[in-house]
């Protein structure tokens, strides 16, 4: 048995074919009965008329209710000129129905699959979430976020000689900005593993391995609240550093990489500045008092793209008692986080004036959101210990980067790297409203899951296995 995509059903006008999917919507004229058959491909028009069916067929057809799963036997036949349906890619063409099997029964469902409207409300889209993504628009994110990531992938190892690494899920929890998800140890009461915020220390190290050019597609971690540009809970970056670089070099690559890619994959889109601006920090912050201002000169058009980059960040923010990085009070915190590189020519400030110090950050900006952002890194112990000092870090928390640090006394080579949010760089270049449209399955504004029901409580057995008790 051969399976026919719909997709691939006008080329095969004649032939017998086979098609699977569910049943989009049915419609009894009497004597005949259309059903639109929805796969990942698209949606065909089947024809089913009793006298061309068997039995068991003819039976099936009186009974077939929309989302049912079917397996279609049939042959391809033109539409007449007045049946076609130019709203569909398949619109020159139906099947013949011969033979029809029921796979799989449905309820009706919670609310209407196949509105543009979109009326349901969204928790109930995330508790059924499976029937959600079965929308055309939803598949076509969810194609077009693959896409993307194919072709990322597939420019960084083939044009660019980068090495895809996976880096641990299990880690240390060490400060680096934001709350970590904590993973209690069995085998070692007492002590957690923390899900990573990013591979930051280890794409790095593996700098410091000679690995001279990463990438991955890393999840992320971060217990944050709910945010409108954030996903809550994980999210996913391409994630890259090189070695010997200078901070031109990464942002020659990257600008090069999502061009190409925009060309290729969202070729309605049109670029407000070819190639991208580099702003410097202040001047943006004088001119739009935003870092990540819109450049576009219709803000109402969602096919123009204004990347630009912002550059000359200062190394160093004054802390607030609000601040994550706010540790005994001490003045600064790092613009960026603790690995940026100072500019070489403003490294006497660190001992004279540490709030002038520039950095070598740079952020990637586009139609007023972040897509990017990154730096050159500190390659010296010396410097790494200055800044950890600035920063207010106690002996204890240099202690947590000691494996860094002793790292880099084994040879380190100048490097940097960039960093990207997949969900916000793909909701942006498709229009969409909320990251949830391009997440397959996202938690809700309560950080919950409302398909899987998690956060969810364990049993005794289990905590008293990671030698937990709850108060």
């Amino acid at each position: 048995m051969l399976r026919t995509l719909s997709e691939e059903t006008p080329s095969k006008i004649g032939e017998s074919v086979v098609l699977f999917g569910w049943v989009n919507a049915r419609r009894n004229l009497g004597k005949i009965v259309f059903l639109d058959l929805r796969d990942r491909w698209g949606i065909t028009q089947i024809v089913g008329v009793p006298a061309e069916l068997d039995p068991d067929s003819q039976a099936t057809l009186e009974k077939i209710r929309p989302e049912w799963v079917l397996k279609v036997e049939g042959i391809v036949q033109q539409r007449g000129a007045k049946q076609i349906n130019p709203n569909l890619p398949t619109g020159t063409v139906e099947i013949l129905a011969k033979k029809i099997e029921v796979l799989s029964e449905a309820l009706t469902p919670p609310f209407e699959i196949d509105s543009e409207e979109r009326q349901a409300n969204e928790e109930l889209r995330l508790k059924y979430r499976y029937l959600d993504l079965r929308h055309a628009r939803m598949t076509h994110n969810l194609e077009t976020r693959h896409q993307m990531i194919h072709f990322l992938r597939n420019y960084l190892t083939e044009k660019e000689k980068f090495i895809e690494v996976q880096t641990p899920i299990l880690t240390k929890s060490t400060p680096e900005g934001a709350r970590d998800y904590l993973v209690p140890s069995r085998v070692h009461p007492g002590k957690f593993f923390a899900l990573p915020q990013s591979p930051q220390q280890y794409k790095q190290l593996l700098m410091v391995a000679g690995m001279d050019r990463y990438y991955q597609i890393a999840p992320c971690f971060r217990d944050e609240d709910a945010r409108a540009d954030r996903s809550p809970g994980e999210f996913y970056q391409l994630d890259l550093e090189m070695s010997f670089i200078t901070q031109d070099d990464i942002l020659n690559l990257v600008e090069k990489m999502f061009t190409e890619m925009v060309k290729k994959l969202f070729p309605e889109k049109r670029f407000t500045f070819e190639p991208w601006p580099r702003l410097d920090y202040q001047e943006v912050m004088q001119k739009y008092h935003s870092d990540k201002p819109d450049l576009r000169k219709n803000k109402e058009d969602k096919n123009e793209l204004a990347f630009a980059w912002v550059v000359n960040f200062p190394l160093f923010m004054p802390q607030t008692k609000e601040d994550f990085f706010h540790y005994a009070g001490e003045k600064w915190a790092p613009s960026h986080h603790m690995f940026t590189a100072p500019k070489e020519e403003d490294l006497p400030l660190l001992d004279k004036d540490p709030g002038k110090v520039r950095s070598y950050q740079h952020d990637l900006v586009l139609n007023g959101f972040e897509v990017g952002g990154g730096s050159v890194r500190i390659h010296q112990p010396e410097i790494q210990e200055k800044i950890f000092d600035l920063i207010g870090f106690t002996k204890k928390q240099k202690q947590q980067f000691a494996h860094l640090l002793e790292a880099f006394r084994y040879g380190v080579p100048p490097h940097g790297g960039i960093a990207s949010g997949i969900d916000r760089l793909i909701s942006i270049l498709l229009g969409e409203y909320s990251l949830k449209e391009v997440i397959a399955f996202p938690l809700n504004t309560d950080v919950r899951d409302p398909l899987m029901g998690s956060p969810s409580e364990v049993t005794e057995e289990q905590l008293k296995e990671l030698h937990i008790r709850l108060e």
